[in-house]
């Protein structure tokens, strides 16, 4: 794992405070996976579960699911929603993307929402995910965009850049490795993919206010790596700076701060 991500297994248990806020994407995923009764379907680096456990709720015990994350702490928060829920044909696994272990051809359909750009090797995880489709089936994959579409990372890395040491700033460039013109495109490619097509998506976090959406921030942990390192009496100066580069987002409806991400779909 990239060294400046956030621990994904430590904050697995508060994941989920983010999930209303990207549920715009999973909807997104699976719009374009077009599941259909009787479908075999693998979501990648599925985190807390979804939105593996959306489709399955929806659709019932007429698909079957399994859901992957190289994290153990989150499959194990998603597995307990399997459980609490007594969802029968859904299930999640503790493993990497570019180690699946599944037969070849061994799904109908396959989605990945923001996993990819993380994976410890994107090629290698897309590769896989390519040998475990049937011909024929569907995929869907979203990646973060470019720095400049996802403001509340660039903000901060911008307040942290230059008070921690460079390999605990927020994962802003590895996050959006995948965003720029030409290079998920160029990836799908040498992973084996030709029949896609690829197109920016935006949506947007709304909070009520700046102070909800920091709240939300601080619970999660997200920025924990960050905070670990940085001396207490910053804390402070580092809400503040985030607040003044947030306010342009601010009206009458509350922060609402556009994002946005890649959608690739398309068949094997």
């Amino acid at each position: 794992m990239n060294n400046n991500q956030p621990d994904w297994g430590h904050i697995a248990e508060k994941f989920d405070l983010w999930l209303p806020h990207i549920a715009p994407v999973g909807e997104a995923l699976l719009n374009a996976l077009n599941a259909q009764s009787g479908d075999t379907i693998l979501d990648v680096a599925s985190g807390t579960g979804e939105p593996a456990l959306s489709l399955a709720r929806r659709m019932g015990n007429t698909i079957r699911i399994i859901g992957t994350d190289a994290a153990e702490g989150m499959v194990n928060v998603a597995q307990k929603k399997v459980l609490n829920e007594k969802l029968s044909h859904i299930q999640f696994q503790h493993m990497a993307a570019e180690a699946l272990n599944f037969p070849d051809a061994a799904f109908d359909k396959i989605m990945c929402r923001f996993g990819v750009m993380l994976f410890e090797d994107s090629l290698q995880g897309l590769k896989q995910m390519q040998r475990v489709l049937k011909p024929g089936g569907r995929f869907a994959i979203a990646v973060w965009s470019t720095p400049e579409t996802m403001p509340t990372l660039r903000w901060a890395y911008q307040v942290f850049q230059n008070r921690i040491p460079t390999d605990k700033y927020p994962p802003l460039h590895k996050v959006t490795s995948l965003g720029s013109p030409g290079i998920l495109d160029n990836m799908l490619q040498q992973a084996g993919f030709s029949r896609y097509t690829l197109r920016p998506i935006t949506f947007n976090y709304h909070f009520p206010s700046f102070d909800d959406y920091w709240n939300v921030v601080e619970q999660s942990d997200i920025l924990k790596m960050q905070y670990d390192v940085l001396p207490e009496h910053q804390r402070n100066i580092i809400r503040s700076e985030i607040a003044s580069l947030a306010h342009a987002f601010t009206g009458k409806n509350g922060l609402i701060i556009p994002h946005e991400f890649l959608l690739a779909e398309g068949t094997k």
